[in-house]
């Protein structure tokens, strides 16, 4: 089966979010089944372009039909190795949309994705790949199935193809002033009332509406945007399309991830052997200016700092966390006022929190490697990959009931050890430090506690059974 891979990023080359390690590791790992040929298509940005470590070659240009536009669309492929097999990326090329030094936040970010996704399209008869399915992602990939039915779906060559659609995060959702539609979109006001919602142009209701199947990357997220609490808006639309909607979790790259080989971290270590894990801490806690000692439970979060990811519940009881005795550790960036809390505490309690101001790769995963316990506490959480790799590193997580969090880390039962982590269920500051209360207890429980995370170590969060579901999908949509 030929499958295209659409997103606005993908590692290893360019990567700002969860995005970026799932449009790696799906058609990574979906190239590995006998039959199938993957290729994934980006932007061809400047940080790829520039980057000599990357091997990229020419292959064709032409114009892409956009509105009133004839625009510059050049193609360029590099391939990467998957064990025995290839995926190829395919880059889309245009300076003017992607020289910009960032992937997103400009005022023409609709224009510049809606020549993405049109160009995708445009692209395959230049380079002889016909797919039978097209998998987009996300609100930057929102009007491919569009552009697919008004422009292409009558094409003998493309006629075959079946589109899905996932979405990532429902939060945004690629909205556009009316006149968008003759004015960039270029299609015919036929098609205004499926693209438009709420007054504007909308690019993830008209994939939505449009696309052959729907998912979602956790099954509980897929429940929960059918309501208004979870859904931005988008809730009777959904509840329309439910019958095409399905959740499938995320993986991680347990290559990328891996204890046993991570150069980023002190020790390298596997299940069973938390003398090395404790000398990760150890080292964590010298590097971070913290006191050293193993006698403290450690608590870490890595995350963007805004108000989604629950920042305002920690926020809220910094304090009583500061009384406590434990060490915290925090990493990221986001909303000012919450990293001016953050470095007050750290200037505060410099022996007992860290506030690290920044993102920092070989550092998030030395405190994965390090710490006891990973904080979690998200108002929504699509899929979540964090407390994913937490665990696979054998950092219990301590997690919000929601999406992917509530489908990856089921309350543990201090007695029977069952389950992988502390939960709570409401959105509420003091439930939250009710579990990392319920959490330090458990951390002077040592023979217990090892045995949690010996189990949660062993847990199988790779992309093999996740990739079997999507190819379930194609194959269904595909007659088989």
């Amino acid at each position: 089966m030929k499958i295209l891979f659409a997103a606005s990023e993908a590692a290893p080359f360019i990567k700002t979010g969860g995005l970026g390690d799932v449009a790696s590791a799906l058609p990574a790992e979906l190239s590995k089944i006998q039959g199938n040929e993957v290729a994934v298509f980006i932007p061809y940005y400047s940080a790829i372009k520039y980057n000599k470590e990357f091997k990229v070659e020419y292959i064709t240009s032409f114009s892409v039909p956009l509105a009133w536009r004839n625009i510059y669309c050049g193609i360029f492929r590099a391939k990467r190795k998957v064990g025995r097999k290839t995926v190829t990326y395919y880059f889309i090329d245009n300076e003017y949309y992607f020289d910009r030094g960032h992937l997103y936040g400009d005022t023409d970010d609709g224009e510049k994705f809606a020549f993405f996704s049109k160009a995708i399209l445009e692209s395959l008869q230049h380079i002889g790949f016909y797919p039978d399915v097209i998998h987009c992602n996300d609100w930057q990939t929102g009007f491919l199935p569009l552009f697919y039915k008004a422009f292409y779906r009558n094409i003998e060559e493309y006629s075959h193809i079946k589109i899905v659609y996932t979405i990532h995060n429902i939060e945004y959702q690629g909205k556009a002033d009316p006149n968008f539609l003759p004015e960039v979109l270029g299609v015919s006001e036929y098609w205004r009332g499926v693209v438009s919602f709420d007054g504007l142009i909308n690019a993830m209701k008209s994939a939505i509406v449009l696309c052959d199947k729907l998912t979602t990357v956790s099954p509980t997220y897929s429940h929960e945007i059918l309501f208004a609490y979870f859904a931005n808006g988008l809730e009777k639309i959904l509840q329309e399309n439910s019958y095409k909607l399905v959740g499938i979790l995320n993986g991680i790259d347990t290559k990328l991830f891996d204890p046993k080989t991570d150069k980023s971290i002190y020790k390298n270590f596997s299940h069973g052997e938390l003398e090395a894990k404790a000398e990760n801490k150890k080292f964590l806690q010298q590097q971070l200016g913290l006191e050293v000692s193993d006698q403290i439970p450690m608590f870490a979060m890595i995350s963007r700092f805004v108000p989604h990811k629950g920042i305002d519940l920690v926020e809220r009881v910094m304090e009583d966390m500061a009384q406590m005795n434990i060490q915290l550790v925090l990493l990221g960036t986001g909303y000012a006022n919450y990293e001016n809390t953050f470095k007050y505490y750290d200037y505060a309690y410099q022996n007992k929190i860290s506030a690290n101001i920044k993102f920092d790769g070989p550092l998030a995963n030395m405190i994965y490697a390090g710490a006891d316990y990973f904080l979690m506490p998200s108002k929504s959480e699509p899929c979540g990959l964090a407390q994913m790799i937490s665990m696979r590193y054998g950092t219990i997580p301590i997690v919000r009931e929601v999406g992917g969090l509530y489908d990856t880390v089921t309350p543990i039962n201090t007695e029977t050890l069952e389950g992988r982590g502390f939960t709570f269920k409401t959105y509420n500051a003091y439930d939250m430090l009710d579990a990392v209360r319920r959490a330090e207890d458990f951390f002077y429980q040592t023979e217990k506690r090892a045995k949690v995370v010996d189990n949660i170590m062993k847990k199988d969060f790779s992309w093999k059974g996740s990739a079997t579901q999507y190819m379930n999908i194609y194959k269904e949509l595909c007659g088989g």
